[in-house]
């Protein structure tokens, strides 16, 4: 289970997941205070690596260049400016 595992070591994928499964947990209103305070921190810190990870990846995408005439010249890199 990824919720034993800390959250620097988990993928995109399962940060994703586990995120899930805790807002489920928290919109049910069946969880204890101190467990739905605790959910919600760590909820916080998987979504920030979610956040990190997709961050990450769109510095790595690279647009395509075009001519005056729309033809592929090259690449650069992906500017979210």
């Amino acid at each position: 289970m990824t919720a034993d595992r800390p959250i620097e070591d988990l993928s995109f994928e399962e940060a994703l997941h586990e995120l899930e499964a805790i807002v489920s947990r928290l919109e049910s209103g069946e969880t204890p205070l101190q467990d739905a305070i605790d959910l919600y921190e760590r909820g916080n810190k998987l979504r920030r690596r979610c956040a990190d990870r997709l961050d990450a990846a769109q510095a790595r995408i690279e647009a395509i260049r075009l001519d005056a005439e729309g033809r592929p010249v090259g690449t650069q890199p992906f500017d979210a400016g």
